[in-house]
């Protein structure tokens, strides 16, 4: 995988371009996430804020997370698509939420998931796969 590498939301309003890989990628199955992305878990990379550029403008929401932190979420105004989320109380670390434009997905391919505690009784997380009951 060569970086940069480039994302976008829907309409295409806020775009990303990451400058090196994620430090983790993980499938989140916690009520919160599945109710975020419609689906039985959201994918999750995580990244330094300072190797990852956005241009566009975002809304923001927070909301207070299990865990007892602020999560906060930036997502497009436009099309609602969510951007990432991060703490408040520590801005260095994002949570990007979108795909990249390219190919190669596969730098977005979950290490690891967390909060099967409350997975979907219908999916099977791949055998092999690092799993966490909780938020390690």
């Amino acid at each position: 995988m060569s970086y940069p590498i480039e994302g976008a939301c829907q309409c295409g309003q806020v775009s990303y371009k990451l400058l090196e890989a994620p430090k983790n990628v993980i499938a989140c199955h916690c009520t919160e996430c599945q109710k975020l992305a419609t689906s039985p878990f959201s994918v999750t990379a995580m990244v330094n804020s300072d190797t990852i550029e956005f241009k566009g403008d975002m809304s923001e929401w927070c909301r207070l997370a299990d865990s007892g932190n602020t999560s906060c979420a930036k997502f497009c105004p436009t099309c609602g698509t969510r951007i990432y989320h991060y703490n408040p109380d520590d801005p260095t670390n994002i949570k990007l939420k979108l795909k990249s434009k390219g190919e190669d997905d596969a730098v977005f391919a979950p290490k690891a998931h967390i909060w099967v505690s409350s997975k979907l009784s219908w999916y099977d997380i791949p055998e092999g796969a690092k799993t966490f009951d909780k938020q390690p």
